[in-house]
């Protein structure tokens, strides 16, 4: 008998297991000029957390361009379930931060994904120009994935432990010490832009219950933080793979500064009780 050589593409191997959610969500990556195949990254990111949808989207071979929509989409929109539940505690409503995350993140990426120019020099929102490198065996395939996740995992955690470290030193500084027994709007949205939505939170919320802020405060900096947080950790994650730094923060911040200006003249009054209650 003739023995084949069976070769494998680790692309073809993910398009198939992930077939059925890149139909249902087929849509919406399109819209966003991402291919079929990143629909369980847009899930996982928006119903656990941004790992999640990088886990996902790694092996799919995206470009710099389609890392940058990736990274501003998910950036605004991810950890619904925990981040969404953490405001309901400031007295946020649940269905206004839903809304106000899926509609800024749709809003904030559309003008990045109609750039005249992708990021790569190639023309935006074309699909993933993936890697045709190809195995042997399956399992020269599985140990090659394995040896990239855990270069991808080793830059990850020096990432992370370096930021961490360093919000540590920030926060043993004096005058920092100093803001956070008086915290005040300011502060609370830059730790949020620091640490992240669920540390901003936490320190606004020591002050709501001490009643040191009004309700238009709380909404503010509740919609401020809710499109623009964490704009260091999140971001470099998506740099690792080709995303632009300074498209994906100016792109939150201005889109930030948007929402909470013109959503600050809407709700107002009695309007402000649907969002604010407390």
């Amino acid at each position: 008998t003739t023995s084949r050589c069976l070769r494998y593409s680790k692309l073809r191997i993910i398009q198939r297991a992930v077939r059925p959610l890149g139909v249902l969500l087929a849509p919406l990556t399109s819209l966003l000029h991402l291919p079929a195949e990143a629909g369980p990254a847009l899930i996982g990111g928006i119903l656990l957390n941004t790992y999640t949808a990088i886990a996902f989207a790694a092996p799919l071979g995206l470009t710099p361009h389609q890392w940058t929509i990736l990274g501003v989409f998910i950036g605004i929109c991810h950890s619904l379930l925990v981040e969404c539940a953490i405001m309901a505690r400031l007295g946020i409503a649940t269905l206004y931060s839903v809304l106000l995350r899926l509609l800024g993140a749709f809003v904030a990426t559309m003008p990045i994904v109609f750039l005249p120019i992708s990021l790569d020099g190639n023309t935006g929102g074309g699909q993933a120009q993936v890697a045709s490198r190809l195995f042997s065996s399956f399992r020269d395939m599985l140990l090659n994935s394995v040896a990239e996740a855990l270069i991808l995992s080793a830059k990850v955690i020096v990432l992370v432990c370096t930021l961490a470290l360093l919000m540590d030193w920030i926060k043993s500084i004096p005058a920092v010490k100093t803001h956070i027994e008086r915290v005040n709007t300011t502060f609370s949205i830059i730790v949020g832009q620091f640490l992240g939505i669920t540390y901003g939170a936490g320190i606004l919320l020591r002050e709501v219950n001490r009643g040191t802020l009004s309700r238009r405060d709380i909404f503010f900096i509740g919609t401020f933080l809710m499109i623009c947080h964490s704009s260091i950790e999140d971001i470099l994650v998506f740099v690792l793979f080709g995303a632009n730094f300074w498209i994906i923060l100016l792109t939150r911040l201005i889109a930030a500064l948007v929402f909470s200006y013109v959503l600050m003249r809407v709700f107002r009054g009695r309007a402000l009780d649907l969002v604010v209650r407390r």
